[in-house]
């Protein structure tokens, strides 16, 4: 997905509300030039619809100051939004021309119908929804499909029985449990038996309780 937007450099005596009354929403600039920063501004429409195609540490965008000048690829690291508004009103951008390998979080896509579900009537949990991978810039992965249709009743996926793309890496530990298949808590069944029967489980997958 190929994203594109266009900046201007702000002044220090630019402030945040004037800005946003003109239309125009603050940003800033990382990793361009060492551990130089620049203040920006973007006009604001554009900055809602490209918080609505991208995502957080994980999307690359082309991001151009014909002012400075300067253009290149960029991560958009931070999104700051109002608590229950919603509304967005900062964006921070991270360059990545200079960089060999970065840390990006990818979304998990959890494929297939898993046979523990499917035959054995148990429940998929999924406990991971999104992961920490290193890669160079070019290799970021938009999605990370998850085949859980072997998955059968007790059993567990972990990060490192993973298979990623080439040149992607796992930065979570190998034993961490990605998703698993559990069972069903039983009709009539006492609380005590439920609880007994889901910690059995729990321990089979690799959870495993600490000892009081």
């Amino acid at each position: 997905m190929e994203l594109t937007i266009e900046c201007k450099t702000r002044t220090a005596d630019q402030k945040p509300k004037a800005l946003r009354r003109e239309g125009r929403m603050p940003a800033v600039l990382y990793g361009h030039n060492g551990s130089d920063s620049v203040a920006l501004s973007l006009d604001a429409h554009e900055a809602q619809l490209l918080v609505g195609r991208a995502s957080e540490n994980n999307t690359l965008i082309t991001v151009k100051v014909p002012d400075m000048p300067w253009s290149g690829k960029a991560l958009l690291r931070e999104v700051q939004a109002h608590p229950w508004k919603k509304a967005v009103y900062h964006l921070s951008f991270f360059s990545v021309a200079s960089q060999s390998e970065l840390e990006v979080t990818v979304p998990l896509n959890f494929v297939g119908e898993a046979y523990g579900v499917d035959q054995e009537g148990g429940v998929l949990d999924t406990v991971m929804t999104e992961m920490s991978v290193k890669c160079a810039p070019n290799d970021i992965p938009e999605v990370l499909d998850i085949d859980v249709s072997e998955l059968k009743l007790g059993d567990a996926l972990h990060v490192g029985e993973l298979k990623l793309p080439a040149g992607v890496v796992a930065v979570a530990e190998a034993e961490k449990v990605v998703v698993s298949v559990l069972q069903p808590r039983m009709p009539g069944g006492s609380e005590s038996e439920e609880t007994s029967e889901t910690a059995a489980v729990l321990d089979a997958v690799g959870y495993g309780s600490e000892a009081e």
